[in-house]
């Protein structure tokens, strides 16, 4: 996998899809800074996701930003996305391998050492650690810490997705110490602050 420093953001989508998100959307990519984008929608139908991945997959493919579905890998083959995100209790990643090839599979190590080593073997194409600070997107059942992302760079080659409540004051210490993409989505779609065109032109 290549890693453009300057793509060093990858974008979760808000927790409901609504009318505006896909202008924003558009916007967002335009800025060059998101490598990937995951939908990630726990509560809606296969069908009704099916309908907007569609329409946000021809958005990603545009804008050249690889387009994940979370812990749905039969969904990520009917859309032809770019790959999937694992959790620890979705379909293992052999199984997942089968059925998408050579996609793009990234794997959830929460803040451990162990289930890294575990994907690395499985040949994982990222490697998700979190939560690093307190996030409202996601209950934070596990903490991470940047100690956590020395160990793991000094261990592989593959690539390094930190997550967890990341925004505009702490984004950088993550990137210091050697994340390769920052996941991120409460800070872009519920800041109440700035747009979220805004909000992502302060992250350079």
């Amino acid at each position: 996998m290549i890693i453009n420093k300057k793509k060093f953001i990858y974008l979760i989508s808000p927790n409901k899809i609504t009318i505006s998100f896909y202008n924003d959307l558009i916007e967002i990519l335009k800025s060059k800074k998101v490598s990937f984008f995951q939908l990630r929608l726990k509560k809606l139908s296969f069908k009704k996701k099916l309908v907007i991945g569609k329409r946000i997959k021809k958005i990603c493919k545009k804008y050249q930003t690889k387009f994940l579905i979370n812990d749905d890998v039969l969904l990520a083959k009917k859309l032809n996305a770019d790959g999937c995100h694992l959790g620890q209790k979705d379909m293992n990643i052999i199984k997942a391998r089968e059925i998408i090839k050579k996609k793009t599979i990234g794997i959830t190590c929460h803040n451990s050492i162990k289930l890294a080593k575990l994907a690395i073997k499985n040949k994982a194409d990222y490697l998700a650690f979190g939560a690093f600070y307190a996030s409202k997107t996601k209950k934070t059942k596990f903490k991470a810490n940047l100690n956590l992302l020395k160990k793991i760079s000094k261990l592989t080659k593959t690539p390094i997705v930190a997550i967890g409540g990341i925004n505009s004051i702490n984004y950088k210490k993550l990137l210091l110490n050697k994340a390769n993409f920052l996941a991120i989505s409460g800070y872009i779609w519920n800041n109440k602050k700035l747009k979220p065109i805004d909000a992502i032109k302060i992250l350079k």
